[in-house]
């Protein structure tokens, strides 16, 4: 761990303003925000009935009603506010502001006198609060609501929400303190990462204590959760005849002695969130290390190549080392954002770049795929293959959509995205002391300080198409690093200082330039051609077969471009790749050429075996980006190809 944390810069301070990331950050204020906030209200037009917001005025005593949807169904509109305060950072709406504050007001009043908030246990078992840990969500609740409070605090300067869930976040603090629960850990991490939140706002040491608490607890004997069930007050909520199983939750042993990413993808990315913000803050060095190990076994073997992760759509979960099937992969949208926010911090507390990697890999490939280019519609699992005739219910592709869906019953992912594309900025760049670091090279302009001077910085992007970055920097002299990204991706690297060459200093993946900053440009650039990739032959989905990337852009074929029977194709990894340029497909885009074959079908019509050898054809075969999927006609696509 680096001996200073780097930090986010405020979201206030920094403006995205780029070519490729525009398509969807705008998407966020203009349709997004609007749309989900109809959506909570029940007014989405074939939209599935959400009843979140009347879950709160039930609750409130405003209306008279039953409790309607899952037991989380509350954290709809806790992501909803965060992404609306992130929103109101680079975008001021003095009409969504009122309608966040008409909201804020309708969960006080949602809120019990103890300070305890959850719709669900208010109106359907009042004064059973905490009585299924394992499975009723309370403490995931909170935290999401602890989330948006300080991201509204933050930008607003409003503590009203901010001191609503104090009152909540002090009596789990007193709660899980009893002897009764001094043991007890959430069954949905969240609340721990929250909490951290909460601690670097307020300064409140009993908020980090908690935090800390929940996480050294987890694994460990008497296990809690394994047993709650036994307990004559267990408040039965999903009435699941199935077994707790502990790995699911990450409850199979204690934190520091977890190697390998286990159960539950989403819950696993968020405990490794708060186990990171832990290891800086209590500078636990066994922590830290249980982070680092946890990385390395998702990247090297239980990590989709597009940044997806969760291969089992039973239970969302990590199985076992390389099993990354294409046509039923769940790669759930949370859990790769999980897996962002998780690489943001350990590249805070590392300065590593090899983070940042992952980072951007997961954000511009799944993050993005879960959302259309309408804003108003979404995909919650993000598998690399679609047959839409297979993707029946009832069988092992129950949960594949060849469509992205208006909304659903379990809506966790939607708001979840709005709110990651609003913050985008806190993944772009980071601040030091005497440093700023550019991570992603998105274009956009940052309003920071260095060495105590004010310092501006405009950067011109033409990625993810073209390896090319100008960082423009004015200041009155201030003094210090700025650090530049060398993504993993780049060939052949040249940096230019006000249009001279220049060979900065490389660490951990950052080119380090120092000096006195008053009116510079720094210009990198790179190939960054399209090229084949590989799988570990130990994994078996993509055996013989190859896969196109640019950059961080994983590539995929769609049924728009080749035709039906995609697994009737092949590609010719010894022939070029062509790059062409698109304004009128999917935006603006650009889409790989490649030589391929295709088994033909003819003699073929009334038969389901035979003799004959397949007969190859010669074709063309058009790639386009993953995350752009989905967004024509209903077809087939497939991400990998087999070779010849």
């Amino acid at each position: 761990m680096r001996k200073e944390k780097l930090q986010t810069i405020p979201l206030t301070q920094i403006r995205i303003d780029d070519s490729f990331w525009n398509r969807y950050t705008s998407l966020v204020t203009k349709k997004i925000i609007p749309y989900q906030w109809s959506v909570l209200n029940d007014e989405a037009e074939g939209a599935e009935a959400s009843s979140c917001m009347k879950n709160f005025r039930v609750a409130a005593g405003l209306e008279k009603g039953t409790f309607h949807g899952y037991v989380f169904q509350d954290t709809d509109l806790a992501k909803w506010l965060e992404a609306a305060a992130y929103s109101l950072s680079y975008e001021k709406d003095k009409e969504l502001e009122k309608l966040a504050d008409a909201a804020i007001d309708l969960i006080e009043r949602a809120q019990e006198e103890n300070g305890y908030l959850d719709t669900y246990f208010t109106i359907s078992e009042p004064g059973k609060q905490f009585k299924n840990l394992k499975e009723g969500h309370e403490l995931y609740t909170a935290g999401h609501f602890i989330e948006a409070a300080v991201a509204y605090y933050k930008v607003t300067g409003k503590d009203r929400f901010l001191k609503i869930m104090r009152r909540t976040a002090d009596l789990i603090c007193e709660v899980f303190h009893t002897p009764r629960y001094e043991n007890a850990v959430p069954g949905h991490e969240e609340i721990e990462l929250a909490l951290m939140k909460l601690y670097e706002v307020t300064g409140e040491e009993s908020y980090r204590q908690m935090a800390y608490d929940f996480v050294n607890r987890r694994g460990t004997e008497p296990n809690y959760l394994y047993h709650e069930s036994e307990r004559e007050d267990f408040v039965d909520v999903w009435h699941d005849s199935n077994p707790y199983l502990n790995a699911y939750g990450q409850n199979h042993l204690p934190v520091r002695e977890q190697k390998t990413a286990e159960g539950h993808a989403v819950r696993a990315v968020y405990l490794y969130c708060a186990m990171a913000d832990l290891a800086y803050a209590c500078q636990d060095e066994a922590l830290f290390e249980a982070c680092s190990y946890l990385y390395r076994n998702i990247i090297e073997k239980r990590m989709y190549i597009t940044g997806g992760i969760g291969s089992s759509g039973t239970l969302e979960r990590f199985t076992t080392d390389y099993d990354l099937p294409n046509d039923t992969g769940y790669c759930e949208s949370c859990a790769s954002i999980g897996l962002a926010l998780f690489c943001r911090r350990m590249a805070q507390i590392t300065g590593d770049s090899s983070y940042a990697d992952t980072m951007e890999l997961a954000l511009i490939n799944t993050v993005t795929a879960g959302i259309a280019m309408d804003g108003r519609s979404f995909f919650y699992v993000n598998p690399l293959e679609v047959w839409p005739d297979s993707c029946i219910p009832s069988t092992d592709k129950n949960h594949v959509k060849a469509v992205r869906q208006k909304w659903f019953g379990c809506a966790c992912c939607p708001p979840n995205i709005a709110r990651t594309l609003a913050s985008l900025g806190e993944y772009a760049c980071f601040t030091g002391k005497t440093s700023v670091w550019l991570n992603l090279l998105t274009g956009g302009k940052i309003e920071t300080e260095l060495g105590g001077t004010g310092l501006t910085l405009t950067i011109d992007s033409r990625l993810p198409y073209e390896g090319r970055a100008l960082v423009k920097l004015e200041s009155e002299g201030a003094r210090g690093e700025l650090r530049l990204r060398i993504p993993a991706y780049a060939e052949n690297p040249v940096f230019l200082l006000d249009g001279e060459k220049i060979t900065p200093t490389v660490e951990k993946g950052y080119a380090v330039l120092s000096g006195v900053w008053k009116k510079q440009t720094v210009e990198l650039s790179f190939s960054m051609e399209a090229h084949f990739v590989y799988a570990n032959p130990k994994v078996r989905a993509d055996a013989g077969k190859a896969a196109v990337m640019k950059g961080p852009l994983v590539y995929c074929l769609e049924e728009a471009d080749n035709g039906e029977n995609l697994s009737a194709l092949y590609v010719d990894v010894n022939a070029p790749l062509g790059e062409e340029y698109r304004e009128d497909l999917l935006g603006g885009t650009v889409v790989i050429h490649a030589r391929g074959k295709r088994i033909s079908e003819e003699g073929w019509e009334n038969l389901l075996y035979g003799t004959r050898k397949p007969k190859l054809e010669e074709t063309e075969l058009i790639f386009v980006p993953y995350h752009s999927w989905g967004n024509r006609k209903q077809g087939e696509m497939s991400t990998w190809v087999k070779i010849f």
